[in-house]
């Protein structure tokens, strides 16, 4: 064993990272780890027991036991660990070895690294891993991007560690520079916006349809049947279904209120900012988890500020389920489409030329988004380099048509019982400012005319004007 040169190697032995490696040691490839924490070198070793897999405590060892030329794939906390494990294994790596980012980096910081390693002749693949632990174990769904030399080198390997759809791999080369950890960022914010979709269709059956946890269990599990089939409808089916340990009730009854976030929607929405691209649904899943926080505040807030519609009957039966099923599938379509038509504007800004139907194909197994909707999302691109904004497109325009009347009645109904959905009204609002032929930002440029000269365009002819407003 000494002797032996292993194929692949992991800096960052957590859960996440083991199960990866020993994903990679399932397939085939003789796997190598290594970690600061003896325990997590000694839970490896355990777990793979009779594979092709090891652990060791020092990087100078792991380095000298992989072959040539070293595939190193760090799964570390992201921020100024990725860059002080870098800089430990930068006097041990020969040129044309190559480094592998698998954590959640912001991507400034894998543009940094890709040019500080290109200098040094040392292959970098900033890449996005999603799938969490048990996806890293039976296949994630994985996003290099950077270094093409070096994706060619490791697409061996990912290709065969990663999810299969109908046997094509949830892995594809994204792009140059930090292209990889973009598109799982910009994942990352689809997913904060679905998941606040889902817990607002449960409050809604909830609170207004009165169902209970085991009936709103079995209807979202009739729901992962059809068209909202989805990994996360999946398991909401089984969060609402789960008794406690501790008490008489369910779980999900005794989860306090209160979402953390690791920032990766908010970098989400920062860039769609930045460049100007409007992803108001996945803004408000953002907004929601920082309101979600301040708990007493909102205790307080409620004594004050009481339901007004609080003797209004509940509604249930089968109607009412159906009215929300068609505004969570509605808004599914306008987060998803938000997400791709960020990624499509980047593309363009950024150079990273992307492949927007081969994300949505990687994005349909292994990963925490993936669902029934992209392979519908996959098609809508096919062949449409130039496609910015899905809804437009044959695959989406009758559903979401079909669907409008059900949303607003939801939205409406939500508004009137004092209950919150700001991710549903916001992609309900998105639709409709987009098919607005004409929007009221002409009152807006007036406005910044009459206080700052900014100036203002015409319907009636070309040109650039100003007014001396009052005058």
């Amino acid at each position: 064993m000494e002797h032996q040169l292993y194929d692949f190697g992991m800096i960052g032995l957590g859960t996440m990272g083991r199960n990866f490696l020993l994903n990679v040691a399932d397939d085939g490839f003789a796997a190598l780890g290594t970690d600061i924490n003896e325990a997590s070198v000694k839970a490896l070793n355990e777990e793979g027991e009779g594979m092709r897999v090891r652990g060791v405590h020092t990087q100078e060892e792991f380095v000298s036991l992989l072959s040539k030329p070293r595939k190193v794939m760090l799964l570390v906390p992201a921020g100024k660990i990725v860059d002080k494990v870098i800089e430990g294994l930068l006097p041990l790596l020969d040129e044309g070895d190559i480094i592998i980012d698998g954590g959640n980096s912001h991507y400034d910081d894998t543009n940094r690294r890709y040019e500080y390693l290109k200098e040094k002749n040392i292959r970098f693949l900033g890449t996005g891993v999603s799938g969490g632990a048990e996806g890293a174990r039976r296949g994630p769904s994985i996003m290099p991007g950077g270094d093409r030399s070096a994706w060619n080198d490791v697409r061996a390997v990912l290709e065969t560690v990663a999810a299969k759809v109908n046997g094509d791999p949830c892995v594809t080369y994204i792009g140059e520079s930090s292209s990889g950890h973009y598109v799982k960022m910009v994942h990352n914010g689809i997913e904060y916006g679905l998941m606040q979709l889902i817990a607002e269709a449960y409050d809604l059956l909830k609170r207004v349809g009165g169902m209970d946890n085991d009936s709103m269990s079995a209807l979202f599990d009739q729901w992962n049947k059809g068209r909202l089939n989805s990994y996360l409808i999946e398991i909401s089916a089984d969060i609402l279904k789960q008794r406690d340990d501790l008490t008489d009730g369910h779980l999900i009854d005794a989860i306090l209120d209160k979402a953390k976030q690791k920032g990766t929607g908010k970098w989400t929405s920062q860039t769609a900012m930045d460049l100007g691209v409007p992803v108001p649904t996945i803004d408000s899943a953002v907004t929601m988890r920082g309101i979600s926080a301040f708990k007493q505040f909102r205790g307080e807030a409620a004594k004050v500020f009481p339901v007004l519609h609080t003797d209004e009957p509940r509604l249930s039966g089968t109607a009412f389920a159906e009215a929300v099923e068609e505004a969570l599938y509605f808004s599914f379509i306008i987060c998803y489409a938000q997400g791709m038509h960020l990624l499509a504007e980047a593309s363009e800004e950024l150079n990273y030329d992307l492949d927007l139907e081969g994300i949505a194909r990687i994005w349909r197994g292994g990963c925490i988004i993936r669902a029934e909707l992209l392979e519908k999302i996959r098609l809508a691109y096919r062949g449409d380099d130039q496609l910015r904004n899905m809804i437009m497109t044959e695959q989406f325009s009758t559903l979401l048509n079909d669907c409008r009347e059900s949303v607003g009645s939801v939205i409406r109904l939500a508004s009137e019982r004092g209950i919150p959905t700001m991710c549903m009204s916001s992609a309900f609002q998105y639709f409709e400012a987009f098919r607005s032929a004409r929007l009221p930002l002409n009152m807006v440029q007036g406005q910044r005319d009459y206080f700052g000269s900014h100036t203002y365009e015409r319907v009636d002819r070309e040109g650039i004007f100003h007014t001396e407003w009052g005058k």
